[in-house]
């Protein structure tokens, strides 16, 4: 990746539905060499996909909530894995070190959703201990990060 990718990704990155001929007048390419690039980007996995940034309270989801969870054992870290993949509730999951194994992003309707969803995932073998934290406000939600560009030190 060059420095006219970064540029690439970082107009993508604020909106990814932008015509090509946009960025072609952004980095000074034409839109041909523009296409060709985004489709590089795509293919060697860069650009995994494009997505929206929602308004959780907008469509429905009054609460977030962050929950730790720690497994019993690693060998129950497959089948917690697919189970997450299969919630539609939580719409992050990352794997942690230290006390905890995992933190969740819940998105739900209601304190009672989000006890019956604690109920299931506490369900779940292997989990020996869940924490949970309320999101009271969300003071930034990005999907993804981008690195510097290695042009503009």
């Amino acid at each position: 990746m060059d420095a006219l990718d970064h540029k690439i990704l970082s107009l993508l990155k604020q909106n990814a539905r932008v015509k090509a001929s946009e960025i072609s007048r952004e980095v000074h390419l034409s839109v041909s060499s523009v296409i060709e690039r985004i489709r590089k980007l795509e293919a060697s996995g860069v650009i995994q996909s494009y997505t929206i940034i929602t308004d959780e309270a907008l469509i429905g989801n009054d609460l977030t909530a962050l929950m730790e969870i720690s497994l019993e054992h690693p060998r129950f870290t497959e089948d917690f894995v697919r189970y997450v993949h299969k919630n539609p509730h939580i719409v992050s999951c990352y794997y942690l070190t230290g006390e905890f194994d995992y933190m969740l992003k819940i998105c739900c309707h209601s304190s009672r959703e989000l006890e019956e969803i604690h109920r299931e995932i506490k369900q779940q073998d292997g989990v020996r201990m869940t924490k949970t934290h309320y999101v009271l406000r969300t003071e930034k939600n990005i999907y993804s990060s981008l690195p510097d560009d290695p042009g503009e030190k």
